[in-house]
């Protein structure tokens, strides 16, 4: 029912609170399914989880941009909302509340997604134990690994993709 992605997703989110790989696992599955669509639901969760990333490094402008730019998608695909097991009124107050606390620069909390559906929560909780996370656990702020890991992670290949963009680009303005 639930792409195994959007649960693994879930689980980093509420289990052990790694944002960055929130983004990197739903990033992947967007590319395969609906890599081109900046308005998906999925870039959506990414821009949401982006944001959480930044809340939690102080970095409030990063964390206004993203969250914003997420809201805006959810509002324009409220009706698949309900498919990721959401109320899309209550989701959407929930993030603009989550917004408000940004824009006001008050510190980050971890926060847990009002999810609806009873059989994804039981999903994600069956999930986390097996990943041995602690579902809905509050962020371990002490971790300068979780808190900082795009700054420690290695590049190489995110450098050597920009640099293939870069060259392909040249390429055709020179034809």
């Amino acid at each position: 029912m639930y792409p195994e992605e959007y649960i693994e997703y879930l689980i980093h989110f509420h289990g052990d609170r790694d944002y960055f790989e929130c983004h990197e696992i739903l990033e992947e599955y967007w590319k395969q399914v609906d890599k081109n669509n900046k308005n998906s639901i999925l870039v959506g969760f990414i821009l949401l989880a982006v944001s959480c990333y930044h809340h939690r490094r102080e970095n409030f402008s990063g964390a206004h941009r993203t969250l914003s730019k997420a809201l805006n998608i959810f509002q324009e695909q409220r009706t698949q909302l309900v498919q990721f097991g959401f109320e899309a009124n209550e989701f959407i107050i929930f993030l603009q509340d989550r917004l408000s606390v940004i824009q006001s620069q008050r510190a980050y909390t971890s926060m847990n997604l009002p999810i609806q559906d009873q059989k994804l929560i039981e999903l994600c909780k069956k999930a986390s134990d097996k990943k041995k996370f602690n579902w809905c656990e509050v962020s371990d702020l002490s971790n300068k690994e979780l808190v900082h890991r795009h700054a420690l992670r290695d590049r190489s290949d995110v450098i050597a993709e920009r640099n293939q963009a870069i060259q392909l680009k040249r390429k055709k303005g020179s034809e």
